[in-house]
């Protein structure tokens, strides 16, 4: 089992390590589901040793992007390889609600040599199944997704299906593609979706509010480290 601990500022990054998280998803602003974090923090999170990987995404709202955001995230891409990230977390939805497979080939080419997620622009999609097929063949290494329902826990259903169909199109590829759910994700219901949907990954932000911030805490990371062992 590997847990990936979403962070948004270097603390945060430094509490996931200290708890025993397999990775970090680093990003900014989680009020706006997160955007693509500053230079300064990337260098930082990569140098506390644990492994990085870098949300790309230019602004909030939808996941339909122009072409002239696509170049920003392909730079941004090129600028989290250069500071040490070993991967990267990429989406684009058409105007229709499906995977934009020519965006999408643009930013799996500028990442090269280091892991692609696809994140939650999944869950805005217009038929899952059909998306997971396309996602497989652009050669993503994982997919992170609530189920499409406003929890991880909600979305267990799908998550099942998910993971079977993602076993089922390995066939075609040097490994399966990872169903990773993410949203919600915490220590009283981390073993539940575990169970269910026999994903092999987890995602989960596992924040307290800590001297009126919230943060990533050693312990909520420690505790479901423990649950997952």
């Amino acid at each position: 089992m590997k847990l990936e601990v979403c962070c948004a500022d270097i603390d945060s990054v430094r509490a996931a390590k200290a708890g025993g998280a397999d990775r970090v998803e680093l990003c900014e602003d989680l009020e706006v589901d997160g955007l693509t974090p500053q230079m300064e923090l990337i260098r930082k999170a990569v140098e506390t040793g644990i492994r990085v990987h870098v949300l790309i995404r230019p602004r909030p709202g939808d996941f339909v992007f122009s072409d002239e955001e696509t170049q920003e995230m392909e730079e941004s891409i090129r600028m989290a390889k250069s500071l040490g990230a070993q991967g990267v977390v990429i989406g684009a939805l058409d105007k229709c609600g499906d995977i934009d497979e020519n965006v999408c080939r643009r930013l799996v080419a500028a990442a090269e040599g280091v892991s692609v997620t696809f994140h939650r622009a999944f869950d805005s999609c217009r038929n899952p199944r059909e998306a997971l097929q396309v996602i497989s063949k652009m050669g993503c290494d994982r997919l992170l997704t609530s189920g499409r329902a406003a929890t991880a826990l909600k979305g267990v259903e799908l998550l099942k299906e998910l993971v079977k169909m993602s076993a089922e199109l390995s066939e075609n590829r040097r490994k399966p593609l990872v169903i990773m759910p993410g949203a919600g994700v915490n220590v009283d219901n981390v073993r539940t979706i575990v169970n269910e949907t026999g994903a092999t990954e987890v995602h989960g932000s596992l924040r307290s509010t800590v001297a009126g911030r919230k943060v990533t805490t050693v312990e909520n990371v420690r505790r479901v480290v423990e649950q997952l062992s």
